[in-house]
């Protein structure tokens, strides 16, 4: 067995979020088309006390907002992996933190994918990729997307993905609020904001998918959409001053990021990235503002000489996403 394992998980920004009417679990039906961007944690796994369970630790900003106990989705990942193959989940989980918390960048989930596959590799089990996500998807609506990356069309809750292709790079800017929106809560703003509406049945936009396809910023920035953005904006109306402040500065398009309260930014290239984020960081309407690109790889296993995140493919022993069609 390794003394440790390490692995990198991106970030995500939804490209587009539509949002169908509460089903009878409590849920809603999505259509969300997911882009992996380079912003990362990186959680690192190794074997602990017999008999302690998983321990976390976690630093880097916002690790005071990070639960340490088993409501952690990275405690509960191993503690999934390990009763599927009759393990005990004794180990140690550090959480090296720099994807906003409770941002709408699903860094919780990012967290849960990497300690998922970080574990798998220290127990030397080999599950394959169809198991793995099955348990992403107990886990949480967007842990599957977190494990895999690029770029993919959730349905059902988010939890079943479709890749999709990809044909440039895109340029993103993130302004941090200063503080998190809890999801439940977006979505019962949601609930309340169209009750007594026709909802239609949630879908990809065509449009969208061709320009993710065809590598064009400015017709993506036409198409992104999120539905959750009212109600996050209802919930904090300061976002708007924010979202006003990118655009102003030059971004091509501006929107919240999944149920926020960060909001995103697509620009036409990496000069205009940075003006913008500079823009914002000087606004007082955001606590900081990040660059990064899309799309990225998920979850990948880090060779030990690997300092840090880098290049999406620097270091990367093992990476979840792998040759052959998704699950259905």
């Amino acid at each position: 067995m390794r003394e440790q394992v390490r692995v990198r998980v991106p970030a995500k920004v939804n490209a587009q979020l539509a949002v169908g009417g509460a089903r009878p679990d409590g849920f809603h039906d999505l259509a969300n088309v997911f882009l992996a961007v380079g912003l990362y944690d990186e959680v690192t796994v190794a074997p602990g006390p017999v008999g302690e369970g998983p321990v976390i630790t976690c630093t880097g900003p916002d690790a005071a907002q990070v639960p340490l106990d088993a409501t952690n989705l990275a405690a509960r990942a191993a503690l999934a992996l390990a009763a599927r193959h009759g393990l005990a989940a004794d180990v140690r989980i550090h959480i090296a933190k720099d994807i906003p918390v409770a941002g709408g960048m699903a860094g919780g989930s990012a967290d849960g994918a990497g300690a998922l596959l970080a574990c798998d590799t220290l127990w030397g089990l080999g599950t394959p990729r169809d198991e793995l996500l099955a348990i992403c998807a107990d886990l949480g609506s967007d842990v599957p997307f977190s494990l895999l990356g690029g770029a993919a069309l959730g349905t059902g809750r988010g939890e079943r993905l479709t890749a999709l292709p990809v044909g440039g790079t895109f340029h993103w800017v993130f302004a941090v609020a200063e503080e998190g929106l809890s999801t439940p809560r977006v979505f019962q703003e949601f609930d309340r904001l169209s009750a007594g509406t026709r909802i239609p049945a949630p879908t990809a936009d065509p449009a969208l998918l061709a320009a993710l396809r065809d590598g064009d910023a400015p017709a993506l920035a036409k198409t992104l959409a999120n539905d959750l953005q009212r109600a996050a904006l209802t919930l904090r109306p300061s976002l708007r001053r924010t979202l006003d402040t990118g655009t102003e500065a030059g971004a091509l398009a501006a929107l919240v990021s999944g149920s926020g309260p960060t909001t995103a930014f697509l620009t036409r290239d990496a000069p205009a990235a940075h003006r913008v984020a500079e823009a914002l960081r000087t606004s007082g309407t955001c606590r900081t503002a990040r660059v990064a690109a899309s799309p990225a790889l998920g979850a990948v296993v880090l060779s030990d000489d690997t300092a840090g995140p880098g290049p999406a493919d620097a270091g990367a022993e093992r990476s979840a996403v792998m040759d052959g069609p998704l699950p259905a």
